[in-house]
């Protein structure tokens, strides 16, 4: 959700039980545009909370002149002071994979599992057990990375991409219509394609290159049954005058759009583990 709008998005959110304490949303105001003017990002996102046992982790998003330009992400303990996190990594994301179960809230605890390695002696080979130690801040990187690239959501239209390759904000965006709000081909993953780049010529024929350039959730594997959400779940709220998408992947993460009005975005509060049973849920 975009802190320029934090405290109406954080409304039309709540119904998913996604509130704040008064003194952290103030907190946040504060801090969140001191952190768009000292790192002089285009845009700044109040990502959300991932839960941790001893504390939480606040997690911001900054944003250059480029929508779909590598994100920055920084987090707080407190909801004043903002630490940058480094770069998601293939490496980050294989090592961090081992580890299960809800964070502990400490950037500087560390995880420890044993792996066994073919050690090398003359002529003779065995195997050793060696202690991995991983950093519960890698951990954080790399599940932040993992949602976002799941599902991280933005309406058709929202975004538009310039002949000249930068993707902009799109300033005449006055949101979905309320037959539109209701498909989830009406929402695109806020990522760079995937998908869309195997398509061929002839089923990209029917798509504005301006808006339809991204992922739509349609696809999403798994799609369910007619009877069942699949990896989205949609519901109407507040006579119709809201939409909510939950995903039932990784629980936690809410978007929520007025049909009508530029009012949307998306906001995880879950402690930060994927569902893996939902293959077998549906």
């Amino acid at each position: 959700m975009d802190a320029d709008s934090l405290l109406l998005s954080l409304e039309l959110a709540s119904g998913s039980g996604q509130g704040l304490s008064p003194d952290r949303r103030a907190s946040l105001l504060t801090s969140l545009l001191l952190v768009k003017r000292d790192y002089r990002y285009s845009r700044v996102l109040f990502w959300g909370r991932i839960l941790g046992l001893v504390a939480d982790y606040y997690i911001a998003q900054g944003l250059d002149e480029d929508q779909l330009a590598p994100r920055k992400t920084l987090y707080s303990l407190n909801c004043m002071e903002w630490s940058l996190l480094p770069p998601a990594t293939e490496e980050m994301i294989t090592q961090t994979s081992v580890v299960k179960g809800r964070f502990m809230g400490d950037p500087s605890h560390e995880y420890e599992y044993t792996e066994l390695q073919k050690m090398n002696e003359g002529d003779k080979v065995y195997e050793e057990e060696i202690v991995i130690r991983i950093k519960e801040e890698t951990r954080l990187v790399s599940i932040i990375d993992q949602i976002d690239k799941a599902v991280a959501i933005i309406p058709r239209g929202a975004l538009f991409k310039s002949p000249f390759g930068p993707t902009h904000v799109n300033r005449t965006f006055e949101g979905l219509t309320l037959s539109e709000a209701k498909k989830l081909s009406s929402y695109f993953h806020f990522r760079e394609p995937i998908e869309l780049k195997n398509k061929t010529l002839l089923e990209k024929a029917d798509l504005d290159p301006s808006l339809d350039f991204m992922d739509s959730l349609e696809h999403d594997i798994p799609k369910g049954l007619p009877s069942s959400p699949g990896s989205w779940s949609i519901q109407m709220e507040r006579g119709n005058a809201l939409v909510v998408l939950r995903s039932l992947l990784w629980p936690g993460l809410t978007f929520y759009h007025a049909p009508g009005t530029k009012n949307c975005g998306y906001i995880y509060v879950g402690t930060g583990e994927k569902n893996m049973d939902l293959p077998f849920m549906l």
